[in-house]
């Protein structure tokens, strides 16, 4: 089938309008067909996500009709290959956490976002030497209103010891490259946790 023909999840999503996780649900539950490429990325028909559009707007479905969600957790990723964002975005989107997600290709344009949207989550897999990323980190820690953000770092930390990331903060979280799946599964799922605990303490008060 054309390349033309078929698409990601996260264009589905923007097509229907809902969350990745809402479109990775929709292909668990067979209402979009789909099918995974040799490098394991999730690909589906552009005619059947079209089609289930038209047929939610026949029945007159809405964004607003589909089941109620709390708040998400927002992910910020810094990765500059698209093979890898995939990778993410495929991975954290079958963990069907409650969370979105957000991708910056380098530490300048991860800076902008940040100090924008103040996301809950950082995962700075970042192509870039020691210092540059440890610049970044030390930059992003300097703002007082994102005292609360998770941070977690993907570094080649099989050579070069997390300890040699001197004056980090001790909640920087440090992952060996490859990242291992388990364990950020874990991460993730343990700050998203946090994130809603923090909300439902929020919405008390």
């Amino acid at each position: 089938m054309p390349a033309t023909e078929v698409c990601t999840t996260r264009h589905a999503a923007k097509i229907l309008g809902i969350s990745v996780t809402s479109v990775q649900q929709l292909v668990e539950t067979g209402a979009l067909t789909a099918w995974k490429t040799t490098g394991g990325h999730r690909r589906i028909p552009l005619n059947a996500v079209h089609a289930y559009k038209l047929s939610r707007a026949t029945n007159g479905d809405t964004a607003d009709e589909l089941p109620a969600q709390t708040a998400k957790t927002s992910i910020l990723i810094i990765q500059d290959g698209q093979q890898k964002r995939d990778f993410y975005e495929d991975q954290i989107a079958s963990w069907n956490l409650n969370a979105s997600m957000a991708f910056c290709s380098n530490g300048y344009q991860a800076l902008m976002e940040i100090t924008r949207s103040k996301p809950d989550i950082l995962l700075a897999d970042m192509p870039m030497d020691k210092a540059a990323g440890q610049e970044l980190i030390n930059t992003i820690l300097t703002y007082p209103d994102l005292s609360d953000m998770h941070m977690a770092v993907v570094s080649n930390i099989e050579q070069e010891s997390p300890a040699s990331w001197a004056g980090l903060s001790d909640g920087v979280v440090f992952f060996s490259n490859p990242v291992n799946l388990d364990e950020l599964r874990g991460y993730l799922r343990g700050c998203c946790a946090g994130q809603e605990r923090v909300r439902r303490t929020a919405g008390r008060g």
